[in-house]
């Protein structure tokens, strides 16, 4: 058991709502992006903004969309080391050095796939 976390990419036009479960997307249509075990910080970076777009209740095997608003967000918090420390129920420990590098490749694929005509979500199921 642990804290599993996605990223995916989907076509524009697809997604109705900022928030939503996994029971209104089909699944076929995502292309995951990246992939993350157990990075507290970064969930409870991406839980916070799931609250702000209007998400209620335990954030798990939810989506949360990320515009390029958000995206450059969480690419200053990484820059300045600024994740807030987040625990939670088989979250594991603090591995924000560790996922640096991929923070930020995923941070640089998800401005280009939104380039190329598609929207980014993440996911996380625990």
């Amino acid at each position: 058991m642990g804290l599993d976390q996605y990223a995916f990419k989907i076509k524009k036009g697809i997604i109705k709502s900022p928030v939503f479960n996994d029971k209104q997307i089909p699944q076929n249509e995502l292309v995951e992006i990246a992939y993350w075990r157990k990075h507290p910080n970064l969930h409870g970076w991406m839980e916070r903004l799931y609250d702000s777009k209007g998400g209620e209740g335990m954030f798990n095997c939810e989506f949360v969309q990320l515009t390029e608003s958000d995206l450059a967000k969480l690419q200053d918090n990484i820059l300045q080391q600024a994740l807030i420390e987040a625990s939670g129920p088989f979250w594991g420990e603090d591995s924000c050095e560790y996922y640096r590098k991929d923070d930020l490749a995923f941070i640089k694929e998800a401005f280009d796939s939104i380039d190329q005509g598609y929207d980014i979500l993440y996911y996380s199921w625990w």
